[in-house]
């Protein structure tokens, strides 16, 4: 067999169906059941139009080599992250492209407890079996495959981190991008006060909306005209398996992810004086000093889903936050969730009275950054160690956690290879300085660009 290419650093994904089809699908599932050994696994898929058909050939793997299917139907990621640890089962695996074209498919994979499989945690090993050939035969007793139905259980979940009684009646656009995350949001709005303003909210696997990530600047006007024509207090947009979920304040402005960290991070340190914060390199300083403040124990750790969550359970943090809109939470079995943050975030709101600018506000002021800026650059090692040259003296401190990041007294950076794309990422920051922020940023640019 020719070298898998849809095999990636966190899941599988290619297009449909030259580097993904029903054949791949149906021996992912032996596969897995070879690698992981699992008595029982959750299966789920997104709203994609082959997504149906490749969970079909992906259970008859499994069952097949005797593994019982729970099927959960048509869901998010986080639906399997949530029936694999509340029905303590031995896997789970989403059928999702998450926010690539809908022409795009694939799987993110799980084990027990729901901790995740990625390149260096078995995702090598179950691509070398399949290219190998070396997949067992059909086991004996063959498993079954039988409907579950926890989304009772996962709403009650939702509704345990806020206090309802405290939730004001406030108006929310909700954009679920071509209509994923609204089977969720349809199940949650009778137990909440909220007024949804609903927009691409129908699924449709076509992707009539376009790309579901609201990370690309042409993507997020819709919610933010949305914000400011209805008059709403908080817009929401998601991506396209709503494991990540966006903010937009009652202009309509975007919020960068970053602030919404230490938003976020506020919040548990109430809860839980001297908690850990876990989170990412890229943007920090307004993270730690949050953390700081209340008490509580900043932890830096690598980006990616798989880090995070690792690091998450070696310190047994309350919650991990990156600025690239993954949020991380101990009671949700370590994973992230798309469906918690804006609940939290509604209710920091409507407790304090206060609108999501007056909240971010003041931490905006106080540390500026770029967002994150994306480069195509032929040779990342190699822009790297040029840039670490030339930024590195004088500077108080070179950390290579993810990339690199270094820091001076009034500005820092962090510069690190995408593990997803061919990219080369910079995030820039400063202390209360925009004009600085924004100088820096350019100077930067202008030295990796030529």
């Amino acid at each position: 067999m020719p070298k898998l290419t849809s095999f990636k650093a966190y899941d599988i994904r290619g297009r449909v169906p030259d580097e993904i089809d029903d054949q791949l699908a149906y021996d992912i599932g032996r596969a897995y059941a070879a690698f992981v050994k699992p008595k029982s696994v959750a299966v789920a898929y997104d709203i994609r139009l082959s997504s149906p058909r490749l969970a079909a050939a992906l259970k008859r793997g499994l069952t097949q080599s005797g593994v019982d299917v729970l099927d959960i139907g048509l869901w998010g990621t986080e639906g399997i992250y949530f029936a694999t640890s509340a029905e303590k089962l031995g896997g789970g695996i989403m059928v999702t492209a998450s926010h690539n074209p809908p022409d795009y498919n694939g799987m993110k994979l799980v084990r027990a407890e729901s901790r995740p499989i990625s390149a260096d945690t078995g995702l090598q090993e179950i691509r070398a079996l399949i290219e190998a050939g070396k997949l067992p035969g059909p086991a004996a007793q063959p498993g079954t495959d039988r409907p579950l139905d926890v989304r009772s259980k996962y709403i009650e979940h939702l509704l345990s981190y806020v206090d309802r009684g405290k939730l004001e009646k406030l108006k929310v656009v909700v954009n679920a991008g071509n209509g994923g995350a609204g089977l969720i949001l349809d199940q949650l709005e009778p137990h909440l006060p909220f007024e949804l303003v609903k927009i691409h909210h129908r699924p449709d696997g076509h992707f009539p909306n376009g790309v579901p990530n609201p990370m690309l600047e042409e993507n997020r006007a819709t919610t933010s005209e949305a914000v400011r024509r209805s008059g709403a207090h908080l817009g929401l947009a998601w991506d396209g398996d709503y494991d990540r979920c966006f903010f937009f304040d009652e202009q309509g402005q975007f919020i960068e992810g970053y602030y919404l960290v230490g938003l976020l991070a506020e919040v548990f340190l109430r809860r839980e004086r001297g908690a850990r914060i876990v989170h990412d390199p890229r943007l920090t300083w307004n993270t730690i000093d949050i953390v700081r403040h209340l008490g509580g124990q900043p932890v830096l750790c690598k980006s990616g889903h798989a880090f995070i969550k690792q690091k998450m359970r070696e310190v047994d943090a309350a919650y991990g936050g990156e600025m690239s809109a993954h949020h991380y939470f101990r009671n949700f079995y370590y994973c992230d969730s798309g469906m918690i943050p804006w609940l939290l975030v509604l209710q920091v709101m409507s407790e304090r009275g206060a609108p999501l600018s007056a909240l971010v506000g003041e931490r905006m002021r106080l540390y500026p950054a770029s967002g994150e800026i994306n480069l195509h650059l032929g040779d990342a090692g190699a822009a790297l160690a040029r840039t670490r040259e030339r930024y590195g003296p004088g500077a108080l401190s070179i950390d290579l956690t993810d990339g690199l990041s270094i820091e001076h007294a009034d500005w820092r950076f962090n510069l690190r290879a995408s593990n997803t794309e061919p990219l080369v990422r910079l995030n820039v920051e400063s202390r209360g300085n925009e004009a600085l922020m924004r100088e820096k940023t350019d100077e930067l640019l202008r030295f990796l660009r030529s």
